[in-house]
């Protein structure tokens, strides 16, 4: 996203979340270029969604899960952390890990107001599921919009500098939807933006083949920040089944992924002269789907509602051996 992050907001694996099993991040393995749906079969997918709540079998699914994803034996990567959306069908996300950016005041010409109801944002059969509904609604701040959506963050609850940051997304797809995976950096409130820095992992901007992966920091921020545009194979398309989003994180290298295949690596050396490189402490995580604003437009007589964006898991590994900035 450019430029749209608030101050002042309201601010598992499986089903044992205190179990942390090493899985190997598909780019490591030797079948890297495999469509995520091989790195996390519908068969995995079908077992967890039909025995969420049984405990007997969901152990089962575990173990499937584990031979499937293929548990890591390289010393590599270690999870760090993740969030595999197991709750309960219309729960909110696990607040032990997320937290909601509130309200109708939006930065890039923005139409949404963002929530934290059921509506917008939920866990369902194994997805967290961001839905932008056309509505009028007037939030606590009291701005009043004719569009509803939702962000979630772990700021304040989890980020990491350096390591390798995935979600599996399907995405949501119409004239003025922009959905995004996204980092920033956690002194935002410190040194505001876009000194803090900012990761875009992945947006989507009403392109069924297109996603953009972007930098931005002093200098080099807004309509200016150093993106990727980026074609998926023919015949595949963002809202048509579920793709793999990463990042790889190191000092001085940023490296993002999607399906695995290398769509841009940036360094220092890419930066604008006289510019600096602020990707050396932590970041958290940001999922979202805005409603219009300056890059994507506004919605359409075509543009569909509600739109959803499902997400399968998130999930952060470090890297064996390097340290975490701080």
């Amino acid at each position: 996203m450019r430029y749209h992050y608030q101050q002042g907001l309201s601010p598992a694996l499986l089903i044992f979340p205190s179990t942390m099993i090493d899985i190997e991040p598909p780019s490591t393995l030797p079948n890297a270029a495999a469509a995520p749906s091989k790195w996390k079969s519908g068969l995995t997918r079908s077992l967890r969604h039909a025995c969420l709540g049984c405990l007997a079998l969901s152990f089962v699914g575990v173990a499937v899960a584990q031979s499937q994803t293929t548990v890591s034996t390289s010393p590599q990567w270690k999870l760090s952390w993740s969030d595999e959306f197991s709750g309960g069908k219309g729960s909110a996300p696990d607040p032990a890990k997320w937290s909601f950016d509130i309200g109708g005041k939006n930065p890039n010409n923005e139409l949404e107001s963002y929530t934290s109801r059921p509506a917008n944002v939920q866990q369902k059969n194994g997805d967290l599921v961001i839905t932008a509904r056309k509505e009028n609604y007037t939030g606590a701040d009291g701005v009043a919009r004719q569009y509803t959506s939702a962000r979630i963050r772990t700021k304040g609850l989890f980020s990491q500098a350096y390591g390798r940051f995935e979600a599996s997304i399907k995405l949501p797809l119409g004239k003025g939807i922009w959905p995004a995976f996204w980092l920033l950096g956690n002194n935002i409130d410190s040194v505001g933006w876009p000194k803090s820095g900012e990761i875009d992992i992945f947006e989507n901007v009403g392109e069924p083949s297109i996603s953009y992966s972007t930098l931005h920091g002093p200098g080099y921020s807004g309509a200016h920040g150093i993106s990727k545009k980026y074609p998926l194979p023919a015949g595949e398309a963002v809202n048509t089944g579920f793709h793999l989003y990463a990042v790889e994180w190191a000092p001085n290298d940023i490296k993002f992924f999607l399906d695995n295949n290398l769509v841009a690596e940036r360094t220092p050396a890419d930066l604008p002269p006289g510019t600096k490189w602020v990707y050396d402490h932590p970041f958290f995580i940001i999922l979202n789907v805005a409603v219009g604003g300056a890059w994507p437009g506004n919605p359409d007589a075509t543009t569909k509602f509600p739109q959803k964006m499902l997400v399968d898991y998130v999930r952060v590994y470090t890297r064996s051996g390097e340290s975490q900035a701080r």
